[in-house]
């Protein structure tokens, strides 16, 4: 360290005196790049660049009740918007509408123009601070001409752009989604309706043998089966009687005339009085497990009346009989006795008549009740394969179903949307800083300018400074003589003035400090003042 001391303190001592030497050098080479970087400044042409923010302003109605027609990121929409925007055409006609570039459009042709146009277009997206709600909030349009007025009026002009094709794109995109869910819900109609009609024409061509009709089938055969049971029971007690009611006639048909007065050999009023208790046990069995409406116990009770009737009648026709063989001549014929006998076959014969009817009804009502088990049983048998042609139309008709709720909800929504945007409560661009009239130039930038010619002074200046140093030969330290001569230094003398050199010398370094003074103060109230105005 001691011995780097003497050697900075020498290189500063050296510098110093170049500094005061060359001062006039470094001062005038400082105040012309500094004054001259001003006069640049004035000498290039000025831009101008006026400036908007549009906000783009949310949907004021919440997304849960009506949803927008367009999920697209903003970022993209507002890239698209601008290719469309600051497309060829419409910068063109910009141009030509106010002039702008009057003396390059002579020099450049079309696309030149459109470029150099684009270059001094500038959109920049603002982020939302929120981080909710992450994604563009605002952008800023920019436009930069050679006059303020070209760039508030072009400015203005990209401005209404931007917020009338905002407007139109959602316009265009909504009637045109409305539109096509209209189409798309009208083919999904027809097609509902056409799968609709198949599944009713089935239904009408199946009936009966569908599968929500199984289990009424099933309880109506169950009910057949027991009519036929029963049916067959009737028809059984039918034969019974018409068998029973076959003896008697026979019996009274085969009797001799007098046989039925002493009633030895047969007796059909205790035939009939047996019969009716057994039709009466009949009836009483039927009723405790049916109601007196129940066909057999109907047939039943009606079967009792025939043989009352007939009882009735055996025991009428037995009484004049008695009575005649009472009062009769012994020699006297059968003749009166056969009246009443001729009445019993009569009403026997009726009776036999009607039970043969009964016989035949109840045998028809037995094929038709076949008939209907066979039609049940083959519903029944069918049912599966119904289950499975059916199965197969509801999962189409399902599915046109879903797909027309689908479309309608979604055509719903986007009507709603339509009226929104049409009502401007919807997603849309909002002017928040309408572009201004420039008063400054923003390019060439003044600070830069003040800066660069300030720097570039005193560097310059330093440069000047030393290259007229080094190109003076004169000696002005012992050890440069020395360093310069081997021979040794006898002696130094100083420099002797005169009261006047001195009062000289002081007068000059007084006007130098004066001159350097005044010159640095003019520079910088010029850079002053090119600061303020710029």
């Amino acid at each position: 360290m001691p011995t780097n001391r003497p050697e900075f303190s020498e290189t500063l001592e050296h510098i110093v005196g170049i500094a005061l030497r060359r001062r006039w050098w470094f001062l005038t080479t400082f105040s012309v790049v500094a004054i001259g970087a001003m006069g640049v400044y004035f000498m290039l042409p000025k831009h101008y660049k006026s400036e908007a923010t549009i906000l783009v302003q949310r949907q004021q109605i919440p997304e849960r009740y009506v949803v927008p027609n367009t999920t697209t990121n903003l970022d993209q929409a507002l890239q698209a918007m601008t290719q469309d925007i600051l497309s060829r055409p419409r910068l063109l006609e910009i141009v030509d509408q106010y002039n702008l570039y009057p003396q390059k459009r002579k020099k450049i042709g079309p696309e030149q123009l459109t470029k150099l146009m684009r270059k001094d277009i500038e959109i920049t997206s603002i982020e939302n601070p929120d981080e909710q709600s992450k994604g563009v909030n605002a952008f800023t349009i920019s436009y930069s001409a050679e006059n303020p007025e070209a760039a508030e009026v072009v400015t203005n002009r990209l401005t209404s752009l931007f917020i009338t094709e905002d407007l139109r794109t959602q316009q265009q995109r909504d009637i045109g989604t409305t539109t096509f869910l209209a189409n798309q819900l009208k083919a999904a109609q027809a097609d509902l309706e056409s799968k609709e009609q198949r599944l009713k024409d089935f239904k009408m061509q199946a009936l009966g043998e569908l599968p929500e009709q199984q289990q009424g089938n099933l309880e109506i055969l169950g009910t057949l089966q027991m009519q036929l049971q029963n049916t067959s029971a009737a028809i059984g007690r039918a034969n019974e009687q018409r068998v029973y009611l076959e003896s008697l006639l026979t019996q009274y048909e085969n009797m001799p005339p007098g046989a039925t007065a002493s009633g030895a050999a047969l007796n059909p009023l205790d035939s009939a009085r047996v019969h009716l208790a057994q039709l009466e046990n009949k009836k009483a069995e039927l009723l405790s497990r049916f109601s007196p409406e129940y066909p057999d116990v109907r047939q039943v009770t009606r079967q009792i009346g025939q043989t009352r009737a007939l009882l009735a009648q055996l025991e009428k026709s037995k009484k004049p009989e008695t009575t005649t063989s009472s009062t009769a001549p012994s020699g006297g014929s059968g003749g009166p006795a056969l009246v009443p006998e001729d009445t019993t076959i009569a009403q026997l014969k009726s009776q036999l008549k009607e039970n043969q009817l009964e016989i035949a009804n109840q045998t028809a009502r037995q094929e038709q009740l076949d008939q209907q088990i066979a039609e049940y049983q083959r519903r029944l048998n069918l049912t599966p394969v119904r289950e499975q042609q059916l199965s197969d139309l509801l999962r189409d008709y399902d599915l046109a179903k879903k797909n027309y709720d689908d479309l309608y909800a979604k055509k719903t929504e986007s009507a709603l949307a339509t009226d929104l945007a049409a009502n401007q409560q919807g997603e849309r661009f909002r002017l928040i800083d309408p572009p201004t009239r420039p008063t400054r130039p923003f390019r060439p930038d003044p600070l830069r300018f003040t800066f660069g010619g300030f720097v570039g002074g005193i560097l310059l200046g330093a440069a000047v400074a030393f290259f007229i140093e080094t190109k003076d030969k004169s000696y002005y330290s012992e050890k440069a003589l020395r360093a310069r001569f081997d021979l040794p230094l006898m002696m130094g003398l100083p420099l002797l003035r005169t009261k006047r050199e001195e009062r000289r010398r002081s007068a000059r370094m007084a006007m130098e400090w004066l001159s350097g003074t005044i010159m640095v103060l003019a520079v910088l109230a010029a850079e002053f003042y090119f600061f303020r105005r710029g």
